[in-house]
């Protein structure tokens, strides 16, 4: 894909590239592992960047992006369980990677279950966290000390856990279009968590000029006026 697509045109290539059954189940998982890459980035900005991005946001609002750094890791590591969940769970049908091996072609299937196995181990530590910390509370860990800790869990370690998402992906994407996919948006886009760092840069650069005009007997009328609602 040279260009940008639509969502549409994306859906249609892979119909075109891959069939009716196999295009529609693999664009939504594409669509998945971009949305997750996606969510990762901004992760990855705000909390796992500079250590001056972590004081900028202490400064503004130090509660609220603890809430918010905590809701998005434990919401990335259940992405990445829903992506290697079983093909099929409580009699229902899942959209899962591991659901691939029987719909790809037969000559491609040794080289997908081979990455899926290695996919599945990397990301074992997110399955750990889902089962007893995320989705449930095991008791043994919450109340007893020689409970078995959960599984070492770091931004390393969810990188690792992509990257093997992807080379599943990828694999089957290079069989059906000669093509791979480059899921890393680190760069910076248009409304994402950069967005907001020089939002709150510039309000927290204007209240200390705000302050400082008060103490220093230069304040503008404005300087009076307290916050608007929201």
């Amino acid at each position: 894909m040279s260009r940008q697509m639509t969502a549409e045109e994306v859906e249609q290539h892979y119909l075109e590239s891959m069939g009716l059954d196999l295009g529609r189940f693999y664009h939504r998982l594409w669509s998945e592992c971009v949305y997750l890459h996606w969510k990762w980035s901004d992760y990855a900005s705000l909390f796992g960047s500079k250590p001056e991005r972590i004081d900028l946001l202490n400064s503004a609002a130090p509660a609220f992006f603890k809430l918010t750094q905590d809701m998005m890791w434990e919401n990335i590591l259940l992405h990445i369980c829903r992506l290697m969940d079983p093909p099929r769970t409580a009699g229902k049908d899942n959209l899962t990677l591991q659901s691939l091996p029987r719909m790809v072609a037969g000559d491609s299937r040794p080289e997908v279950e081979e990455l899926l196995a290695v996919a599945k181990r990397k990301c074992e530590f997110a399955i750990d966290w889902r089962n007893r910390h995320i989705a449930h509370r095991d008791l043994r860990l919450v109340l007893e000390k020689s409970a078995v800790a959960l599984a070492g869990a770091s931004r390393r370690n969810v990188i690792d856990a992509l990257e093997a998402i992807a080379s599943v992906l990828n694999a089957v994407e290079f069989r059906y279009t000669a093509a791979t996919v480059y899921y890393d948006l680190s760069y910076s886009r248009r409304g994402d968590a950069t967005s907001l760092l020089h939002v709150l840069r510039e309000g927290i650069e204007a209240e200390t000029a705000r302050i400082e005009r008060k103490r220093s007997g230069q304040a503008l009328p404005a300087d009076y006026i307290g916050r608007p609602d929201i």
